[in-house]
């Protein structure tokens, strides 16, 4: 059946027992795997959470159902997350909907499938399956999810703060649920002990803070000093900022570096159109941009933007090597910008 705003977010939050498996998909991916944490969280941080792919069904449909029938080696809750979701699950989740007896919840996080989709058409046929699909949320409703995130940490937002936080987060609902928990632990706020929060608190702890540990790791790379990255990498492992955040940052300095190289492309020097930029770069990142953009030419930089994306993707992909495979391929990256100083 179909969700609604409403419905979903409910249903997860109390593992409603109606639905042996939710369906999240639509063209806003992070706000489906926002939806797939209220049930992690709803499930409690003890249960046991088994990560499958749609290859792993496709190739064995009968797994699923297996899975959620088993019971935890711990003893405790267990719950199935497959991600991401493809209409090679349809066999699995058929035969998952159709036994006499259900088990474990299971969630799967697909990105825009289309209408026709079988995978879609099953879940919204079945009264066993919960479907939802999240668009793109419009400015309004930035405020609201902000305001609601903060309510569910313990923390009354305000309303220069519920501006700000999608702005800061690039709208994107997954980051600003992380950066409302780390706000909450900041406050030592919790639903049973509510704070407020403003702007002036946000500013403490906001990505914003870190953008110049994340400008010496991107320098770090696309200047060609593979020992320096790696050391700031270490430095932002620490303060638990890694991953995709980076790959972010340096996907941002990737199109810009190719923008400068069009216009060097067309007979300006990389100093005169870094220059020529003004006050739109840090005139303390300058002399690093110029390097870059005399070092990188602009069909390494497409090469490497479509090298970037693919690896947040696969960063985002359960069995993936995690924040290990992003330190590696930005390495990679760094030594291979040192080949061609």
């Amino acid at each position: 059946m179909k969700g609604t705003d409403t419905e979903t977010p409910r249903a997860l939050d109390a593992v409603d027992a109606r639905f042996r498996f939710f369906l999240l998909y639509g063209p806003d991916e992070a706000g489906s795997v926002a939806l797939a944490r209220r049930l992690e969280r709803a499930m409690g941080a003890d249960a046991e959470r088994i990560d499958l792919e749609s290859s792993d069904l496709k190739s064995d449909p009968s797994r699923l159902l297996d899975e959620a029938a088993s019971i935890s080696m711990f003893g405790g809750k267990r719950w199935i997350r497959i991600q991401p979701a493809t209409d090679d699950v349809v066999t699995a989740v058929q035969g998952l909907l159709e036994a006499s007896v259900a088990g474990n919840p299971v969630v799967a996080i697909a990105g825009a499938l289309r209408p026709t989709s079988a995978l879609v058409k099953l879940a919204l046929d079945s009264k066993l399956a919960l479907a939802h699909q999240s668009y793109e949320p419009k400015p309004a409703a930035l405020l609201q999810i902000a305001d609601a995130l903060g309510r569910e940490a313990g923390l009354r937002l305000s309303r220069d703060l519920c501006r700000a936080l999608p702005a800061a987060c690039s709208n994107d609902r997954a980051v600003m649920a992380q950066e409302v928990e780390k706000l909450a632990l900041f406050l030592d706020a919790a639903p049973d002990r509510p704070a407020e929060a403003g702007v002036e608190d946000y500013a403490t702890i906001s990505a914003e803070n870190i953008e110049g540990e994340l400008s010496r790791v991107v320098d770090g790379v696309m200047s060609g000093h593979p020992d320096r990255a790696a050391s700031e990498l270490a430095k932002l492992a620490q303060s638990g900022l890694s991953g995709i955040p980076v790959l972010r940052a340096l996907f941002k300095r990737t199109v810009l570096l190719a923008a400068l190289r069009k216009e060097v492309d067309a007979g300006r020097s990389p100093a005169d159109v870094v220059d020529s930029r003004g006050k739109a770069i840090f005139f303390k990142e300058k002399p690093a941009i110029t390097d870059q953009t005399g070092r990188w030419t602009s069909d390494r930089l497409a090469i490497l933007a479509d090298r970037i994306l693919k690896t947040e993707r696969a960063l985002k992909s359960s069995g993936s090597a995690g924040e290990l495979l992003a330190d590696a391929e930005l390495i990679t990256i760094s030594r291979a910008a040192t080949r061609r100083r």
